[in-house]
């Protein structure tokens, strides 16, 4: 929703302001630019990000226009699920939870939550590593050690796309001058016409670096950001699970285990610690 406002915001100030200045829109519609930049654009794009690049790439376009899950109630839902999952550690033993983590879809633990079972990343690295704690005595480090690479391979996946889409932000003011050049051609080539008619071939070769310009800053280079934007949101709750499942393992009490992994959040994400209680005490009985 908020990509949609913030286009709008920007053709509204662009284009309002260019006729407000006296210009007149129709001399900016020059489809001949347009096909030289988005063509090349698009050629150049398919070049960079053949087989599985273009693929993550598509994928993640979509998610823009929705708005991140990773907000401050999904984390006190991960919090809740946690503090469960580890308090029947603490009862009944690592085996208690083999049949939670072998098949969470069907867990009554991780049911109870399905703003969690829905983000399967974050399910999946959940489940891996309880598994190994109920495999093995593991030391801490080398758990710690595994889940840093794990979380900074899964980092490094997500940008493939953020990349791809910023890469692609960059290319365009560069196109722009390209399909600029060639209307400055088309323009030298006829300098025998009217000057009038000469006037409106360089106006329509400016057009081409205005829209590569425009293209590049309004509308392709800020959905590189909100790509980034949510894939570290997504790393942050990963690096969060960490946290608390590390503290778990070095012997600490499932509520303090859920305070270190409070404390790992920002600001805008992070419950005070009396929110935090009470929502998991009432998420245990409900």
């Amino acid at each position: 929703m908020f990509v949609i406002i913030g286009y709008i915001i920007v053709l509204g100030s662009v284009f309002g302001g260019f006729v407000l200045a006296g210009g007149h829109l129709a001399s900016l519609f020059q489809p001949v630019e347009l096909l030289m930049i988005g063509g090349s654009a698009v050629g150049a794009f398919l070049v960079a990000n053949a087989g599985a690049p273009l693929k993550a790439t598509m994928k993640a376009l979509p998610t823009t226009l929705k708005k991140s899950n990773f907000d401050k109630a999904m984390y006190m839902e991960l919090f809740a699920l946690l503090y469960e999952i580890l308090g029947k550690v603490r009862k009944e033993g690592l085996m208690s939870i083999e049949a939670d983590v072998d098949a969470p879809a069907e867990s009554p633990l991780f049911t109870k939550y399905p703003s969690i079972l829905a983000e399967h990343h974050v399910t999946e690295f959940m489940c891996d590593y309880l598994r190994l704690m109920v495999g093995g005595n593991l030391n801490p480090i080398e758990i710690e050690n595994l889940m840093d690479i794990e979380i900074e391979t899964h980092h490094h996946e997500g940008e493939v796309p953020v990349n791809a889409v910023r890469n692609l932000a960059d290319a365009f003011p560069a196109l722009g001058i390209v399909a600029c050049v060639m209307g400055v051609v088309h323009t030298m080539e006829s300098v025998g016409i009217p000057p009038a008619e000469l006037g409106k071939l360089i106006a329509a070769a400016l057009v081409g670096t205005f829209l590569g310009i425009l293209l590049s800053y309004g509308f392709v280079g800020p959905l590189a950001t909100n790509l980034e934007h949510k894939l570290n949101d997504q790393t942050r709750m990963l690096n969060t699970i960490k946290v608390t499942l590390l503290a778990s393992l070095n012997g600490y009490a499932p509520p303090v285990a859920v305070e270190f992994g409070r404390k790992a959040l920002q600001s805008t994400d992070r419950p005070t610690f009396l929110e935090l209680e009470e929502h998991v005490k009432n998420a245990k009985n409900r």
